[in-house]
């Protein structure tokens, strides 16, 4: 097969751009796709077509859906009365996998990081707060991952929930410092949701 350089380049350079794929990985991945079926090429790309252009934030919690409203958030027997902050999409996924959890999530989409321009407004802590004054919530989770940003974020949260009457927790020990709730086992996750503390 005969390759055009410029479409070649554009596309190793496309992927390069995910995080964590270096250019000989962005290589690897360029050719694998060249090398796919054109029917299956195109699936691959509508794909991501698809998922880009149905995919949007919950009304609710925040995370990401095709539904206006989540699967997690429209199910009766979740509880309703316990809200689980996390930063991002991937920490709802992490902790779905203990199976453990039985509460709703609230995604922030971010932490505060003045290093990286990222303050409160670029959260969605305004949605968070108006979900605590419509009632109904007793405990609000902070499981934000444990580094410096993800602590500022819990306190930062916390001392705007207090007056609001909330319980609000942190996840226990067993993620260490410095480490993703994504990259977490599931019983390292149980073992920091079991033993949450008020902040």
């Amino acid at each position: 097969m005969k390759y055009d350089v410029m479409p070649l380049t554009r596309l190793i350079e496309q992927f390069a751009r995910l995080p964590g794929i270096g250019r000989k990985t962005a290589q690897r991945l360029a050719f694998y796709v060249l090398n796919l079926p054109h029917d299956k090429a195109k699936e691959f790309a509508d794909t991501i077509l698809e998922a880009h252009e149905k995919i949007k934030p919950c009304s609710v919690c925040q995370n990401l859906t095709d539904r206006e409203v989540c699967q997690i958030c429209s199910d009766p027997a979740r509880d309703h009365s316990m809200i689980c902050v996390v930063e991002g999409p991937r920490d709802v996924m992490a902790i779905e996998k203990t199976r453990e959890y039985q509460g709703l999530y609230h995604v922030l989409h971010g932490l505060i990081s003045p290093m990286n321009q990222k303050g409160p407004d670029d959260l969605t802590i305004r949605q968070l707060l108006a979900r605590i004054q419509r009632g109904g919530v007793q405990e609000v989770i902070m499981a934000t991952n444990p580094t410096v940003e993800g602590e500022t974020t819990a306190m930062y949260i916390a001392r705007l929930l207090k007056p609001l009457g909330v319980k609000v927790t942190r996840l226990a020990s067993g993620i260490p410092m410095g480490g993703n709730l994504e990259y977490a086992d599931e019983v390292t996750l149980f073992r920091a949701l079991e033993g949450r503390q008020e902040l």
